[in-house]
């Protein structure tokens, strides 16, 4: 990062509904219109992607509320974050905050008080990005220079003139720069790592070159995992969280044993948090200590209650012990830990229908297990990620479920089709292998039965190809 002075982003991020039945890109605002603003006003982004994680371990957010030089606050959805830290930043900061929407939204009473600056959008994506943004950073120049001539643009200082602003001392200041400047190298790095791993998994007949490609990724990431807890002061828990993530990304069993070992030296608030517990549990099935990630996942639901993403991390547990026991030719046991698996699933997806992880899992097992309860279940997992796609693209997860969708029902043509999409959207090598585990076992229950299906054990081969 340079010495520009920094800009702090308020703002929601990836695809939204705009409440009108469309969608909103905020990533192509953020990136045709609101960075290409900032830097040609001389100031240096920074963003507020929202936290995954909660408690004390926001202050770095605050941090950046309050000490960035300028702030940039989008408005559009009245997003509740986005209004959280407005409010922050307009009771400690008197001036340097400019507030922005899309054209036509509605903003709530209390904001029409404030000069918002227009953005104009088609489809949902910037509609003239270079005229916006050029708008956008002759208000950050007069933001900064609003600074020198005192000019308040928050209404908590405009309505009590009397109020008096906070002292804030240069050395807290310069030591937020430092650390602000410092996190985001640290993020590009794990960034630069995790697209490494990605380019091993797609690396087809030279393993000497694949092998080498995750050894290098593996180091890079281990490198910023040392600086990090060797760093006076500790690391904020956004980096904490994104080199976990970014050990899970390389698809590795020594990945995930890194994440079991970053998790037991964090600082004792983070380690609480339920993503980083689901974290700890995932990469403990994954090192195969599938008794030790039952306990911990067993220990989230019973503090927090039932959440798709705990039992369906919960359902993977059982799901991968079932299919230990049947392996073994464990016959009894394995149908016993099959049913409990399908009901673990049954819960997460029952705790959030809109949430077709669980449910297709459920779906899956029942298919092998013969479960009839399945032909009523498919329409609503079906329901559920055709919802989220109509409010955006959606992500991998979305259209691998329509994929084992179209396999369950032996369809070819959309399952082609639907393969094509998920592949488009992969980020991460083993997402493509857990759903081609999943279309494995589907074929191996089948093939037991006698029906052979040629066109989805291709399908299951692409993916496998695409998992590392």
């Amino acid at each position: 990062m340079s010495n520009a002075p920094l800009c702090f982003i308020l703002m929601p991020f990836g695809i939204k509904p705009d409440g009108v039945g469309g969608t909103i890109d905020f990533d192509a605002v953020y990136a045709q219109i609101i960075e290409v603003a900032v830097r040609d006003a001389g100031l240096e982004p920074v963003r507020a992607d929202q936290e995954q994680v909660g408690g004390i371990i926001h202050k770095p957010m605050f941090e950046r509320l309050i000490l960035c030089d300028v702030a940039v606050a989008d408005l559009t959805t009245a997003n509740a974050n986005v209004f959280y830290e407005l409010g922050v930043r307009h009771a400690i900061r008197p001036f340097t905050t400019v507030p922005i929407f899309a054209e036509g939204q509605r903003l709530p009473f209390d904001i029409t008080l404030l000069r918002c600056l227009p953005y104009r959008l088609d489809g949902g994506r910037p509609k003239d990005a270079v005229g916006d943004s050029a708008k956008l950073a002759q208000y950050l120049r007069a933001a900064l220079q609003a600074t020198h001539a005192a000019i308040v643009d928050s209404p908590v200082y405009q309505l009590v003139p009397d109020l008096r602003r906070p002292e804030i001392d240069h050395l807290r200041t310069d030591v937020f720069r430092d650390r602000a400047r410092y996190a985001e190298d640290l993020r590009e790095r794990l960034s630069k790592a995790r697209t490494m791993a990605k380019e091993a998994a797609n690396v087809r007949g030279n393993e000497e070159r694949k092998a080498a490609l995750m050894r290098e990724a593996l180091v890079a990431v281990d490198t910023v995992r040392d600086e990090v807890l060797l760093r006076p002061g500790g690391a904020e828990a956004g980096v904490l969280v994104d080199l976990l993530l970014t050990y899970r990304a390389l698809g590795t069993k020594d990945g995930c044993r890194r994440m079991i070992s970053l998790v037991e030296v964090m600082p004792e608030e983070l380690k609480r948090t339920i993503l980083v517990q689901e974290q700890y549990g995932f990469a403990l099935n994954r090192s195969g200590r599938g008794d030790d990630a039952e306990r911990a996942l067993r220990a989230l639901i019973a503090a927090h209650g039932p959440s798709s993403e705990t039992c369906g991390l919960l359902g993977r547990v059982r799901k991968d012990r079932w299919d230990a026991a049947r392996k073994a030719g464990d016959e009894v046991l394995a149908a016993g830990l099959l049913e409990q698996a399908i009901a673990t699933y049954l819960q997460g997806f029952e705790a959030d229908w809109r949430d077709a992880y669980p449910g297709i899992n459920a779906v899956t097992l029942m298919e092998i297990a013969g479960d009839e309860r399945r032909h009523a279940l498919v329409p609503v997992v079906r329901f559920a990620v055709e919802r989220k796609l109509a409010c955006g693209e959606g992500d991998y997860w979305d259209q691998a479920t329509l994929l084992e969708l179209a396999v369950l029902g032996q369809d070819e043509p959309r399952a082609r089709r639907t393969l094509m999409k998920a592949l488009a959207l992969q980020r991460e090598p083993w997402e493509a292998g857990t759903t081609a585990n999943n279309l494995r076992l589907i074929r191996e229950a089948r093939s037991a039965r006698g029906v052979l299906v040629g066109w989805a054990d291709a399908i299951e081969g692409e993916l496998v190809k695409r998992a590392g």
